[in-house]
């Protein structure tokens, strides 16, 4: 599948007409949410990234799952998806960073655990935006790519057919993950939820 843009401008353009009505348009996503944040088995004190964070839709189950001496991190590239997670509150329970995926302002190794909802569609380069994520991650820490619907939902609610060439597909994913600093340990893929966790290779 191929990105859905080359371009930073596009993804911007696209985020930002549909910020304000984003979370009125997925109402009933946040169990989900909170169902694939489980997933990354956070512990109390850890660091964990949301990136391309949105919203925020993460941000509050992140919170709960590292507890108040953790740290919470949400980045994201499009300034008023970042106003949205602010006028939402979610700002309380992680700092937010206007920030590019494939350049982020972290030291490496600083985080245990990166959650990504949505994001892989959008990453210009994958294989080195995911390497990118590795770099901030310490060697054992986690990943989540995530959405709150399947690949074949998905596809259905935009009016197109999966093809083989879909990076999120398992055969493809795998090998991408384990090109970029990562060794895929689970994947999901069904009407109500995609998850694909991956940990860190040293």
């Amino acid at each position: 599948m191929r990105c859905m843009s080359d371009d930073h401008t596009h993804v911007q353009e696209f985020f930002t007409a549909r910020a304000d009505g984003w979370d009125s348009r997925f109402p009933d996503d946040g169990p989900a949410y909170a169902a694939a944040v489980a997933e990354l088995g956070l512990r109390d004190g850890d660091r964990v990234l949301d990136a391309g964070c949105g919203t925020g839709r993460a941000l509050p189950p992140l919170r709960a799952a590292v507890g108040a001496s953790g740290v919470v991190l949400g980045v994201d590239l499009t300034p008023a998806m970042l106003e949205a997670a602010r006028r939402a509150g979610r700002d309380r329970d992680g700092r937010l960073l206007l920030a590019d995926v494939a350049a982020l302002p972290l030291r490496p190794g600083s985080v245990d655990a990166v959650f990504a909802a949505g994001l892989i569609a959008h990453l210009p380069h994958p294989a080195e935006d995911l390497r990118e994520v590795a770099r901030v991650v310490r060697p054992g820490g986690t990943l989540a790519l995530f959405h709150p619907i399947g690949r074949a939902a998905l596809a259905a609610r935009h009016g197109r057919q999966l093809t083989r060439d879909d990076l999120r597909a398992e055969a493809n994913l795998r090998p991408l993950l384990a090109g970029s600093g990562w060794r895929m340990t689970s994947y999901v893929d069904e009407d109500d939820r995609f998850l694909a966790l991956a940990v860190r290779t040293s």
